[in-house]
Order: structure tokens, then C-alpha cells, then sequence
């Protein structure tokens, strides 16, 4: 079973991405995407 979560910048907090990640993985992702709002490309996390 896969579980939505939302990724937020880490730069500016705004939630840019969704993915899916295993329901039993107790770590929390962590992936350098594009953020539109800072024009960057920076460290985007899992948020609850």
C-alpha cells in the first residue's frame, strides 16, 4: 500500500510536489526539486 505525501521547499515552505512513498518506510523523503516560487533548484521535504 502507497501513501500521498506533499513536499515543501525547505527555502521558502510552500508545498510544490506530491509523491508516493511505502507505508511502512519510517523515514521521511528528502529530493532537490525545481521550486517555482524561488527560481531555484533546492532541497524539497516530506511534510505531515
Amino acid at each position: 500500500m502507497r501513501k500521498k505525501v506533499a513536499l515543501a521547499c525547505t527555502h521558502c515552505h510552500s508545498r510544490n510536489y506530491t509523491t508516493e512513498k511505502k507505508q511502512q518506510a519510517s523515514e521521511r523523503i528528502e529530493i532537490k526539486k525545481y521550486c517555482k516560487r524561488c527560481e531555484q533548484h533546492t532541497l524539497h521535504r516530506e511534510t505531515k
